[in-house]
């Protein structure tokens, strides 16, 4: 059986993905299918981009991979830098929609706090 999982995706110079009820970040992953929050950059303190997935290890290879037309891919964004895990797509995407409003200095210290070098958070989650 093929499940199709659908992709929302916001832009922003930030890729983050946040949980609401757990406070779990990237050390907490849980590699089910789940609703992410997602900001990713192009280098430290570049271009930022904010997106919701419903499978995270897919969408960052289709991000390092250019694989889909638009914004990350122009930009050439395709580093995880910080990430949020929520139960449920609407959440998610609420979550996604608040941060997309924050002033770009109270994201890079949301990243900072807990990945202060900028490191791609995909080698964590693939090793």
């Amino acid at each position: 059986m093929l499940r199709i999982l659908s992709c929302y995706v916001m832009l922003l110079p930030l890729v983050v993905l946040l949980s609401h009820s757990t406070n779990r970040r990237s050390r907490g992953f849980r590699r089910e299918p789940s609703d992410f929050f997602t900001p990713m950059a192009n280098q430290r303190n570049g271009t930022l981009y904010v997106g919701v997935t419903m499978d995270l290890l897919k969408r960052l290879w289709e991000h390092k991979n250019q694989c889909v037309d638009g914004f990350s891919k122009q930009h050439n964004i395709d580093q995880l830098v910080w990430f949020e895990q929520h139960e449920a797509i609407d959440v998610a995407i609420t979550r996604e929609k608040q941060i997309k409003k924050w002033h770009r200095a109270w994201k890079v210290r949301m990243i900072e706090a807990t990945n202060p070098y900028w490191n791609d958070l995909y080698i964590e989650l693939t090793a």
